[in-house]
């Protein structure tokens, strides 16, 4: 197998102590907590948290069980105590290692860790542990509403797994056929209901009194395929019928929207990182600026250590 590709670093200005140590403990946190499929200690710092995470879900989901609540409650205490030590301690080393993102003519330590803090992610990680500090301040909240809070604590995976984030993006870039197939599907459940209306009104009026009530039907029989009403007449089960039959007609429709969208954003990911790499290399130098846009992007699009060496291999043929 032929060796890594070897890139060349322009030479910088070094930064003298204690500065340089201090940003370098900065920009390593960072670098850790952000997530790197080639970087031993993040994988680590990864299962670390995804461990966490879904054990504070099952010990939610648990805890809601009356008898296992009454058995475990001073476990299921103590364990979300350390729990919120732990997720406020990966909140405030965030916080802090993110000063190193920008230097002092881009904005400065506090212009990163305002863009985390507001971010979705930051967001996220505050809420997760927002419930233990609510429930401390005011004790008389409802417990119920505090358990789903910290279901939350679920959104802190999808730093680590671009699926939600992809998910959204290839909405965001397909809105339009997702708008057409909307529309066909608005347009499937009313005419259904309509025809439903008309056809069981008079024979079922508790359950087909009105459209509104048919619509609630039609909307049930092409998410599930059964409107859970028996005893139609003839006319009414063919509408129920082809009505099943347009529900797995749309679920196809979104199924192959979704795959091409998701498609097309890997691609789309690759292009964007390609043109980045192209433009590091066109000079035949790639600076610590450079570098440092690399690995941000292969971080973010999480690209392995293979992808990147293939489109490296690609860019170099090109050149030559």
């Amino acid at each position: 197998m032929d060796p890594p590709p070897t890139i060349f670093l322009a030479e910088t200005q070094p930064l003298q102590p204690p500065h340089y140590y201090q940003y370098f403990m900065k920009k390593r946190l960072m670098e850790i907590l952000d997530g790197s499929s080639n970087d031993t200690a993040s994988k680590v710092f990864e299962w670390v948290i995804t461990i966490v995470v879904l054990t504070n879900c099952a010990a939610v989901v648990m805890d809601s069980v009356h008898e296992i609540h009454e058995s475990y409650k001073e476990f299921f205490h103590e364990f979300e105590f350390w729990s919120v030590m732990f997720f406020t301690a990966e909140y405030v080393l965030r916080s802090w290692s993110y000063g190193a993102r920008y230097s002092a003519e881009q904005g400065g330590a506090w212009r990163g860790r305002k863009e985390y803090m507001f971010s979705f992610f930051g967001l996220v990680d505050f809420f997760a542990t927002a419930p233990f500090y609510l429930h401390f301040l005011f004790p008389y909240l409802d417990l119920r509403v505090l358990r789903v809070l910290r279901l939350l604590r679920i959104l802190k995976l999808s730093k680590y797994n671009t699926a939600l984030q992809d998910l959204f993006h290839a909405v965001a870039s397909e809105k339009k056929a997702f708008t057409s197939a909307l529309f066909l599907l608005v347009i499937a459940t009313i005419v259904s209901a309509s025809l439903m209306y008309f056809a069981e009104g008079h024979h079922k009026p508790e359950h087909f009194g009105s459209i509104p009530v048919c619509i609630y039907w039609s909307i049930i029989t092409i998410t599930s395929g059964y409107g859970n009403v028996d005893d139609l007449s003839l006319a009414g089960e063919i509408i129920a019928l082809v009505t099943g039959f347009l529900g797995v007609c749309m679920a196809a429709i979104m199924t192959g929207i979704v795959a091409s969208a998701f498609s097309n954003q890997l691609s789309r990911k690759k292009a964007a990182f390609g043109q980045q790499l192209r433009q590091a290399l066109a000079d035949g130098v790639v600076t610590e600026a450079e570098q440092e846009t690399l690995d941000r992007l292969r971080r973010q699009y999480r690209l392995t250590e293979e992808q990147v060496r293939a489109m490296m291999d690609e860019v170099r043929k090109e050149g030559t």
